[in-house]
């Protein structure tokens, strides 16, 4: 549906037609589990095309999920799209804002959240590798600052400073918070400029492309039964590679 190119208006536009969604489901089944899932999208006038990783979708997508909030309904909305063809520096920033936008706001469910590229037109094997690392920092965010006592740390500090070595990279504490506190990248680079140029200077891509490989030859489908991979294997047999002798069932 076609909404004016007003920010507010169009989420006005898609609070009214997702609320009606809603109504018309409870009017045929009282009770019957939903999701208020606004789907309001921009264009780039320019081109025409959907613009998906736009800081203006994100905000889009952050207000709809601000309004699910308000009527305390479950909310679904995309994020997490890029305009990007390829899993590069562009995909990584769209992604990134759109994502954690989104889950700032308290949006409860984020569709294409992950992997996915030029406006949802592609898709990439190594994107849902990167995107992974991307949603943790996202988790981590949404999850926000613990303030307690404990978290306080002053009995740490006073400690640390008067009775310890001047510093907290041995003390107890420490080591259990880095552990349950602090998110840590699976192909994300964190190593010392020396270190990554000793190693080859990889890049993320690079990195990703390997873990790929290994999980395509490491990883095999346990859920698939005896009967469904006989029926897929003989309408389908030159398209499925994976032996039948790695798979469950």
């Amino acid at each position: 549906i076609c909404a004016h190119a007003a920010i507010a208006g169009a989420v006005v536009q898609a609070v009214a037609e997702v609320l009606m969604g809603l109504v018309y489901v409870n009017a045929i089944k009282p009770g019957h589990p939903a999701i208020f899932g606004t789907w309001p999208f921009v264009s780039d006038l320019r081109t025409g095309a959907m613009s998906g990783g736009s800081a203006e979708q994100a905000v889009l997508t952050a207000a709809c999920a601000q309004m699910a909030q308000y009527y305390d309904l479950p909310g679904g909305s995309a994020a997490g799209m890029t305009d990007s063809k390829l899993p590069d520096i562009q995909s990584g920033y769209e992604k990134g804002i759109t994502d954690v936008m989104a889950g700032l706001a308290g949006l409860n469910l984020v569709y294409e959240s992950a992997g996915m590229h030029a406006s949802l037109l592609g898709f990439c094997l190594e994107s849902l590798i990167i995107d992974n690392d991307m949603l943790g920092h996202c988790l981590r965010c949404v999850r926000g600052i613990e303030v307690t006592d404990e978290a306080l740390s002053i009995d740490t500090i006073a400690d640390v400073c008067l009775k310890g070595p001047g510093h907290y990279l041995g003390n107890e504490q420490t080591l259990k918070l880095m552990q349950t506190e602090y998110f840590y990248p699976a192909v994300g680079d964190r190593f010392s400029p020396k270190e990554w140029n000793e190693k080859g200077r990889p890049d993320i891509l690079q990195r990703a492309i390997a873990e790929k490989k290994r999980v395509l030859a490491e990883r095999f489908p346990r859920h698939v039964s005896r009967l469904v991979d006989d029926k897929l294997r003989a309408r389908f047999g030159e398209m499925i590679k994976l032996p039948r002798n790695k798979m469950g069932g």
